[in-house]
């Protein structure tokens, strides 16, 4: 089973704070990208420069990278923050989003991948939905509109996660998996991350679900590049994701 963080010693996660003179005004300046990132060096400084061109505001977790990470997301304009040792996905993402709502104007809050999967076109959308006041949460799903470029495994993998899930089943989920998410600053302020691993997807949802939260859904589209096939679940993952959500919803 995945550990928890409290099954490690206290950090102190160190932050590099971008110089900010000319920076113009943005229609996102409320809204806040949180990047996890480990061993990303060969793309992260192109996915954070892309999506900088729409979303001005965006702290990258450096979760204990043993390459050339943290160099090249300090070349970025990003906030760099940096976990001296390896903690996992939902260590970073808990520690960005800290990180992210402290910002002054923070309301808008989007977990966004590190591998260039994730397109800033599906956050812009998203954010929509909050400033509508349609949803706390919105959660992107790679199954409402099925365009085939989900690899066959993984689709049986996710699609099984979320239906074996009890949790995802009250919230009408079809993809509960999907690190693409975007949370009103009310939603950010509850959620309390303690799952390293790639459990905290289960964990997120499980919260979700108890929160009395609005939540929807909206179809993305997840960029499946050579990169991001190599860095991405694999079966066994996907199965072992599968029998967390079932022990934990066991131990419920």
């Amino acid at each position: 089973m995945p550990a928890s963080r409290s099954d490690v010693p206290p950090i102190t996660a160190h932050a590099h704070v971008p110089h900010s003179a000319g920076a113009t005004v943005s229609q996102y300046d409320d809204v806040w990208l949180v990047i996890p990132a480990y061993n990303e060096g060969q793309v992260i400084a192109d996915v954070v420069e892309g999506a900088r061109k729409t979303f001005p505001n965006i702290v990258v977790v450096d979760d204990g990278s043993s390459d050339n990470s943290a160099e090249h997301i300090a070349t970025t304009g990003a906030h760099l923050v940096r976990h001296p040792v390896n903690l996992g996905q939902g260590a970073a993402l808990q520690t960005g989003l800290k990180y992210a709502l402290s910002q002054p104007g923070a309301r808008y809050f989007a977990t966004f991948d590190a591998d260039g999967q994730h397109q800033t076109h599906d956050v812009e959308k998203m954010v929509r939905v909050l400033r509508d006041d349609e949803a706390d949460v919105v959660l992107g799903s790679r199954f409402i509109e099925q365009n085939g470029q989900v690899p066959w495994i993984k689709r049986v993998v996710l699609r099984t996660a979320a239906t074996v899930s009890p949790t995802a089943r009250k919230l009408k989920l079809t993809d509960s998996h999907n690190g693409l998410r975007v949370l009103s600053r009310k939603a950010a302020e509850q959620l309390n991350i303690t799952m390293n691993g790639m459990a905290h997807a289960s964990e997120i949802v499980g919260f979700l679900a108890g929160s009395g939260l609005r939540v929807t859904e909206v179809p993305v589209d997840i960029l499946y590049t050579e990169y991001s096939r190599a860095k991405g679940q694999s079966l066994i993952n996907g199965v072992n994701i599968i029998f967390d959500i079932t022990m934990r919803e066991r131990s419920r």
